[in-house]
């Protein structure tokens, strides 16, 4: 999972499949506040969809696992992912806790 992705080589950069993992983590949280963005303007008020708590998650865990589990072991990186990773779920439990788990879409 270390090793160079050779066919990506005409990047310029060393991609690695931990790093691709990465990426798609990084890119994946960054996103999750376009989602709240549409959510809030078709709702014309402030709304926290429950996918980007489920985004959160999932960015945060995939960027965690890049920066503990490839040749990077970085530790900044691993506390920068932990807290929003902890928060996020914390959230989806109560949202779920609150709402049910079947929540009515015009009950954001």
């Amino acid at each position: 999972m270390n090793e160079e992705i050779l066919w990506l080589a005409w990047t310029g950069m060393v991609v690695t499949p931990w790093k691709l993992i990465g990426y798609t983590g990084a890119l994946m949280f960054a996103s999750r506040w376009l989602v709240q963005f549409i959510a809030s303007k078709r709702a014309k008020k402030p709304v926290m969809p429950r996918l980007f708590w489920y985004m959160s998650i999932i960015g945060s865990l995939m960027t965690l696992s890049y920066f503990t589990l490839s040749d990077k072991a970085d530790s900044v990186g691993v506390l920068q992912n932990l807290f929003p990773a902890f928060t996020a779920a914390y959230s989806l439990y109560l949202d779920i806790s609150h709402r049910g788990w079947n929540r009515d879409r015009a009950g954001h």
